[in-house]
């Protein structure tokens, strides 16, 4: 196929070159040129993913119509700037092109999902690619394994094929819902799990939040329609533990810094990349609300975030909640 992936960051580059490894041709967009410049001539990108060497044979561009030519377009766009770089694009995209979103967010005006996004601007439905990921660890060729979800299950089929290969693992799901929520919510618990890591708090502490965070996760999920068992799944559970856990993880990154007393507007000034759990929390908060769901991580990670609430109050907030049956 000639594969498009749209968002030159470091999922977007470890992406493209899991697709190249499996002899796509792909071409990759970032909206700077400069940026662009520098990737090529360096063979790293080494804002978004320093020390990993790039394959040959990716071609780098900033202008959208290349998209013209593309079977395959991966989307991996950060969600605050999904809806514009779609509309940019959509007029030179062919009907007939198979599209992935890769990004895992909530549009923060309309709350809709990425898919839905996608849906009002191209008027066509999209496959949702989530699950344990890290770019890092995925350029580099560590075993991974990730779902892919869809309406149609031939068009599922062909981007599975593509994308699987020695390193990278896909199983299907007909759960959009669920797989895009799953990534999507899980961020927000990791920005909590970061906060108790900041604190200096133990491994009780964290699974103790991660175990009621899965289950915030899948309340809200079941309530939009999803199914309950996608969440005991690789873009459930899977995703949740590697994004609390691991030290690749943005949003536990800026919630461990939380916890140890740096404000939020000193953390996000010197971040090149995107911790989608503080832009989403407020979001996930209004969508809790509008459907009549108790997320009461999702409530204290949202007034840190927004209304700079000590973190160590919202612990003692969650720890004085009435008594309940699990």
């Amino acid at each position: 196929m000639n594969a498009f992936v749209i968002g030159n960051g470091g999922w977007g580059t470890a992406l493209g070159m899991v697709l190249a490894e499996n002899g796509h041709a792909v071409t990759i967009w970032g909206p700077f040129e400069e940026e662009i410049e520098t990737i090529r001539a360096a063979s790293e990108n080494s804002v978004y993913l320093p020390g990993v060497e790039l394959p040959e044979g990716i071609d780098w561009t900033s202008n959208e119509t290349e998209v013209e030519n593309a079977d395959l377009v991966v989307l991996v766009t950060p969600s605050r700037f999904y809806r514009s770089t779609l509309e940019k694009f959509a007029p030179h995209l062919r009907d007939d092109t198979l599209i992935v979103s890769a990004t895992k967010g909530l549009d923060e005006k309309t709350h809709q999902r990425m898919s839905e996004v996608a849906a009002d601007v191209l008027n066509r439905d999209i496959a949702i690619l989530s699950g344990p990921s890290h770019a890092e660890e995925v350029a580099r060729g560590v075993p991974t394994a990730v779902a892919i979800a869809g309406i149609n299950f031939q068009t599922l089929e062909k981007i599975q094929t593509a994308f699987t290969g020695k390193t990278f693992r896909v199983y299907t799901s007909t759960d959009v819902i669920g797989v895009e929520l799953g990534g999507t919510l899980k961020n927000i618990i990791a920005v909590a799990a970061g906060i108790l890591d900041g604190i200096g708090l133990g491994d009780n502490s964290k699974a103790a939040l991660m175990t009621r965070g899965l289950a915030e996760i899948t309340r809200l999920g079941t309530a939009l329609g999803a199914q309950p068992e996608t969440f005991s799944g690789l873009s459930g559970i899977g995703d949740l533990i590697v994004t609390c856990a691991s030290r690749h993880s943005r949003n536990r990154s800026v919630g461990e810094r939380l916890g140890k007393g740096e404000t939020l507007q000193e953390i996000m000034d010197g971040m090149k990349q995107v911790a989608e759990g503080v832009w989403n929390a407020k979001a996930a908060h209004d969508l809790a609300k509008e459907y009549g769901i108790d997320m009461p991580i999702t409530e204290e990670v949202c007034a840190i975030v927004e209304e700079g609430k000590d973190p160590r109050q919202a612990l003692k907030d969650l720890m004085s909640r009435d008594p309940r049956a699990e």
